[in-house]
């Protein structure tokens, strides 16, 4: 290595390759086509500067998958995630902790039962519990929150407890029936105003007819 490094000096740490020179005669193995083809999109100057997921015009891939969930609008930016993942632990696995301790994920990715506490934990119930634990975690299906508290044990929710989710279809009020009115008996009958309204309803109409006879 020289003494002092200046530009009259300077090379490369190693030897480099030298570049593919093209168009330099049919001899060089190089030459007419210059390795492009015939004809066609490729064999234009600039047609290495297409965009990534170009297809030749087509419908590209990414256009001809279904869409994920989510408003993906600039205008409805900044958005939450939409797609969430949960690591799921059984109660049966809790049963190698010791009664009385507390169970969190970082203890459970300790004993190797996750592998880190990236992502939401969720208790399932598949198994026995017979120790009083005290779990934390992101969420409980209810089979579990039932054997864990049946165990003497308690659960904290990581990021509290969720709403129970509403019905997407209301259920309709059922319409109250009115009840049957008793049939009156024949003395009821007689004895109510209605039939007396309607026979003083119907004597006019007999004295109309009585009219038109004499008028004949």
């Amino acid at each position: 290595m020289p003494e002092k490094l200046n530009l009259s000096n300077l090379k490369p740490a190693q030897a480099r390759k030298d570049r593919k020179r093209v168009g330099r005669g049919l001899g060089s193995g190089k030459g007419r086509y210059s390795t492009r083809g015939l004809k066609g999109q490729k064999a234009r100057s600039g047609s290495h500067k297409m965009r990534a997921g170009f297809e030749g015009g087509q419908m590209p891939i990414y256009m001809r998958l279904g869409k994920q969930r989510g408003p993906y609008s600039k205008d409805a930016m900044p958005m939450g995630p939409h797609r969430t993942r949960t690591v799921a632990v059984n109660v049966r696995d809790l049963e190698r902790f010791d009664a009385g301790s507390e169970v969190t994920p970082e203890s459970l990715a300790e004993r190797g039962l996750i592998r880190n506490t990236k992502y939401d934990l969720k208790i399932l119930g598949h198994g026995d519990l017979s120790k009083q634990l005290s779990v934390n975690a992101h969420n409980f299906s209810k089979s579990a929150r039932e054997k864990i508290e049946k165990a003497g044990g308690s659960i904290t929710w990581l990021r509290g407890e969720p709403e129970p989710r509403k019905p997407k279809r209301r259920l309709r009020a059922e319409i109250p029936q009115a009840e049957p009115e008793p049939p009156e008996t024949e003395e009821e009958a007689a004895e109510s105003p209605e039939s007396d309204q309607s026979e003083a309803t119907e004597e006019p109409e007999s004295s109309s007819d009585a009219d038109q006879t004499s008028e004949e």
